[in-house]
């Protein structure tokens, strides 16, 4: 576990704006102490369908208390064999999480909806051709997302003669809402709390379809659920910059009397959401408590 542990703070601290590599690494340390634990009783035959199976008033409680003096240092014979198991599940869920979230999509868009996105990402992009192949006379809005404008390269990948495709700039967001079903997006993370670290736009379209009660549907793999808080407003400790130069161009006469920031992400509250569509199925923001608990142990919260 130290070993695995190590290796994930190396990735962190490289990578400390990415939540994936330290979710996989959280996720890895959970299946060792389960099962280093079910061997553990098996070896004292204290296997028991009562003990075994947590309540859920166990599982949100549960503290590290009961692991204080557990080893998982000591070799145990099958344990081996259980983690091989376990890494070929996560690595098919890893490389089917897309397919599995693109499969609901016939349960959540219906023929001759207008749906709003944003922005381009490959989620997103193949829930929408699923839906495009089984749903007739889609109408997709999508907001360009400045200054990348990767709302382009998603309007050309959904080309197709049963949809109506319509790019409209960033500031057209809340006027397009009003004639908008569902908002469709995606999200780089999912906070402990349910809240989003989006592409910068998301709160922006958010609100927009709070105002305008359009429910707000994000699809996340499980892997994008981690297990921290927004601490703080300031944009150094939650966000990244970008290049401005597509904002204001360095050489104009504007750009030498003033400071451009060009901010990649958007935090996104959760009473701003109404639905995750994970590879698992639909959660609303409040389950995410429970299901990062069924993820991750608390001892590995800090890695």
């Amino acid at each position: 576990m130290q070993i695995i542990r190590s290796q994930g703070q190396i990735l962190q601290s490289a990578l400390p704006q990415e939540t994936v590599t330290a979710n996989v690494t959280r996720r890895l340390l959970k299946i060792i102490r389960e099962e280093f634990d079910l061997l553990q009783v098996k070896d004292h035959h204290l296997a028991d369908d009562s003990q075994a199976s947590l309540s859920l008033h166990k599982l949100v409680t549960q503290t590290s208390e009961c692991d204080v003096c557990v080893d998982y240092g000591i070799p145990r014979a099958g344990l081996k064999e259980a983690l091989l198991d376990h890494l070929e599940e996560i690595e098919t869920e890893l490389e089917t999480s897309c397919e599995s979230i693109c499969a609901q999509a016939e349960q959540h868009i219906h023929s001759t909806e207008v749906i709003l996105t944003l922005g381009h990402t490959r989620s997103v992009e193949h829930f929408l051709k699923r839906a495009i192949k089984k749903r007739q006379s889609l109408t997709i809005i999508i907001a360009e997302c400045a200054p990348a404008c990767r709302g382009h390269n998603l309007a050309a990948s959904l080309a197709s003669n049963n949809v109506e495709i319509i790019v409209i700039p960033d500031s057209a967001i809340f006027a397009m809402m009003s004639r908008v079903n569902k908002v469709i997006i995606g999200t780089h993370s999912v906070l402990a709390n349910g809240g989003l670290r989006a592409a910068c736009g998301a709160y922006t379209v958010a609100l927009a379809a709070k105002h305008y009660s359009v429910p707000v549907i994000v699809l996340a793999p499980m892997y994008k659920l981690a297990p921290v808080h927004l601490c703080s407003y300031e944009q150094d400790a939650f966000n990244s910059l970008g290049c401005a130069e597509g904002v204001l161009p360095y050489d104009s006469s504007a750009a030498r009397c003033a400071k451009i920031y060009s901010p990649i992400f958007d935090y996104v509250p959760p009473e701003l959401v109404t639905l995750f569509i994970s590879n698992t199925g639909g959660h609303a923001p409040s389950y995410v408590y429970r299901l990062l608990t069924e993820l991750y142990h608390p001892d590995d919260y800090e890695m």
